[in-house]
């Protein structure tokens, strides 16, 4: 008989994935394993005492029952760390939340989903992008903006990398300025990330670079100012599925800064945003509070800002 592999926890998923997959293990309740190589097994707690592993390759392969594939890969590849760190932080009543942006974050919302309606909570949702905004409405929480309420409880955001000292490089999604404007006026900013994000020090993870948006006349001589004080390359972020380059949400252009040595970040962070025509950076200095990373084994380890 096949034995499933040793797993610290069990992911619960949202409840309208959920009944769908549980529909296809009673009409086949078997358990249906899929291998893919140099990768963990995944297993999806369902509530039931069969399970369901699947791999990133055999999602792609089509070896998974229908209802699986589309968006099963973010949905149940990235999900088993993840979703499941928003149930360590105390979620109370009446509060108000800044939700990020990303693939991480997508997962979050639908467990916070959940739990207000199971805990039948009064909580209130600003979003850091058109992304997060479509998030937000789409699970059926309440949306609101920085204009009725100017401060936050929390902000909830994830990362592209996350050094010993909790600095963090964001805006891989091009929402950089938003994010860290619902973060710097939160209580308390917690990221979650996955164990490719966690580094001793920036750039040793994430190879893509800082970005740094810039209001678009500005690009050519604002790259030109990078490279000349602090090194490295400055490039035009090109849009895929577009000619042309990104634009954000706020209309303006994002340059990607790929350093080529360690700086003190904080110094770095306030002498680019002097520089004119830069809007904001993707350097998130001393703002975290903690962050979870899910690890590889399903277990979360955690980073908590050290008193000064």
């Amino acid at each position: 008989m096949f034995q499933l592999p040793p797993l610290r926890y069990h992911l619960q998923l949202p409840a309208f994935l959920r009944e769908r997959v549980c529909g296809v293990l009673q009409q086949e309740p078997t358990v249906l394993s899929c291998f893919q190589k140099e990768k963990p097994w995944l297993m999806l707690g369902l509530g039931l005492q069969t399970g369901l592993l699947v791999s990133k390759r055999d999602v792609a392969m089509k070896k998974c029952p229908e209802i699986l594939l589309g968006k099963a890969e973010e949905t149940l590849y990235r999900a088993p760390s993840n979703s499941s760190l928003l149930s360590l932080f105390d979620l109370q009543d009446n509060q108000v939340l800044g939700i990020g942006s990303g693939s991480t974050i997508v997962h979050a919302v639908h467990r916070l989903a959940e739990r207000v309606k199971q805990e039948n909570l009064t909580i209130v949702c600003i979003p850091t992008s058109f992304q997060a905004r479509q998030l937000i409405l789409q699970n059926g929480l309440t949306l609101s903006d920085l204009d009725r309420h100017p401060e936050l409880d929390v902000a909830i955001d994830g990362a592209d990398e996350v050094d010993c000292d909790l600095n963090l490089i964001k805006g891989g999604g091009g929402c950089l300025t938003q994010e860290k404007i619902v973060a710097g006026y939160a209580k308390c900013f917690i990221v979650i990330a996955d164990y490719r994000k966690k580094s001793e020090s920036l750039g040793d993870q994430w190879k893509k670079g800082i970005p740094i948006e810039v209001i678009p006349m500005a690009y050519v001589p604002v790259s030109r100012t990078l490279t000349k004080n602090f090194g490295g390359a400055a490039e035009l972020r090109m849009a895929v599925s577009k000619a042309g380059p990104v634009v954000t949400d706020n209309g303006n252009f994002i340059l990607d800064w790929k350093f080529d040595k360690v700086h003190t970040w904080s110094e770095v962070n306030t002498a680019i945003k002097m520089i004119p025509g830069v809007v904001e950076t993707g350097l998130f200095i001393d703002m975290a509070e903690v962050v979870y990373f899910g690890m590889e084994d399903g277990s979360v380890s955690v980073r908590e800002k050290q008193p000064r």
